[in-house]
């Protein structure tokens, strides 16, 4: 098949473009060549998505089986895309997430759940909110119709060349060993997906030529907070293998409650940044890790155990080193902050336990 990925060079369209490549699919990357290197083997086409003339040039003589569309943050790129391919592709595949979902995360959603009420028309440039990747369902399914598109709705996503930096950050925070700061209830439920496995599951629908809606991420009860914490602390801590600091201390669990990190003062944590992942029991919080995944595991969606991702991503880490603070074309750009401060970590540790 002849594939176009817009995005394709970083994290899940790069796990798409490697996939597809293996498979032995022709491959055509569109991006504007700042977020990280095409792989070797993609025709790479270089432009903005936000460029009508771009995306002219980019169509211009060239026809695809099908597109993934990883990169549509407004729902008028999703136009404008799929406005220009309606005619020159068969299928088009959108990444979309569960904060499509007006329920999410308040409550349990499904593919039946409704979306946030937000038109294809919105104009460009709208503030991030969750609205806007319904508004660009909408956008793609005005275009290609309900028979010719696919919409992924994402969980979180977690793997080797993670941008975010929240798996990353805990398993570099288990090398420098010692008391770790755990937050909340080692019971607490989570739902988290290895990005290899989405671009598995999404190219084996694409290549089906499969329309519809599906709820992508890993089934629920699958892992827990405590489970994931015990993993990254035996693959990357002091006895795991490869641990970076030589003669660094085994990392030991510390759980401290949601209240007292939640409490007002100058050391009060914020949920899900300073302790990437942690999200407190609250009412308006209680569907985050109970997505309903059934359709999709229906359809041959199937997930790795944790561990193995934990392995691969530390791997990943170590041979890529230092966090890169260039983009590909060597413009500076600022890294993504997770996890809380050393300093401030053991205040808390010292005050609360």
């Amino acid at each position: 098949m002849k594939i176009l990925l817009l995005g394709g060079s970083s994290f899940l369209g790069r796990a798409f473009a490697s996939e597809a490549l293996a498979r032995g699919h022709q491959v055509t990357t569109f991006n504007r060549g700042r977020s990280a290197a095409d792989l070797a083997g993609v025709e790479a086409v270089r432009g903005d998505r936000d460029s009508a003339d771009d995306l002219a040039r980019l169509v211009e003589g060239r026809r695809w089986d099908a597109v993934v569309d990883s990169s549509a943050q407004q729902p008028a790129q999703a136009a404008l895309a799929a406005r220009l391919l309606h005619d020159r592709a068969d299928h088009y595949t959108l990444i979309s997430s569960v904060h499509a979902f007006a329920d999410w995360p308040a409550r349990t959603v499904d593919e039946d759940s409704p979306l946030h009420d937000c038109p294809a028309d919105t104009p460009p440039d709208q503030e991030f909110s969750s609205a806007l990747k319904a508004g660009c369902e909408r956008a793609v399914l005005e275009y290609f119709g309900a028979d010719r598109a696919l919409v992924l709705n994402s969980g979180l996503l977690i793997g080797p060349y993670e941008r975010g930096g929240r798996l990353p950050w805990w398993l570099e925070r288990m090398a420098r060993g010692g008391p770790v700061l755990a937050p909340g209830e080692p019971g607490r439920p989570m739902q988290l997906i290895d990005v290899r496995d989405f671009a598995v599951f999404g190219l084996d629908l694409l290549t089906a030529g499969t329309a519809g809606r599906f709820l992508t991420t890993a089934p629920p009860g699958r892992l827990t907070y405590g489970e994931f914490l015990a993993a990254c602390a035996e693959v990357a801590g002091a006895k795991g293998a490869g641990a970076k600091e030589a003669g660094a201390e085994a990392p030991e669990l510390v759980w401290v409650g949601d209240a007292p990190l939640l409490a007002d003062g100058p050391d009060s944590v914020q949920p899900w940044s300073e302790l990437p992942l942690w999200m407190p029991e609250s009412p308006e919080a209680a569907g985050t890790w109970q997505v309903d995944t059934r359709r999709a595991e229906a359809a041959g969606l199937r997930c790795r155990p944790f561990v193995e991702t934990a392995r691969d991503t530390w791997e990943w880490l170590r041979q890529r080193g230092p966090a890169e603070d260039t983009e590909a074309d060597g413009r500076k750009r600022g890294r993504i902050l997770h996890g809380i401060e050393p300093a401030k970590e053991r205040r808390l540790l010292a005050a609360l336990t």
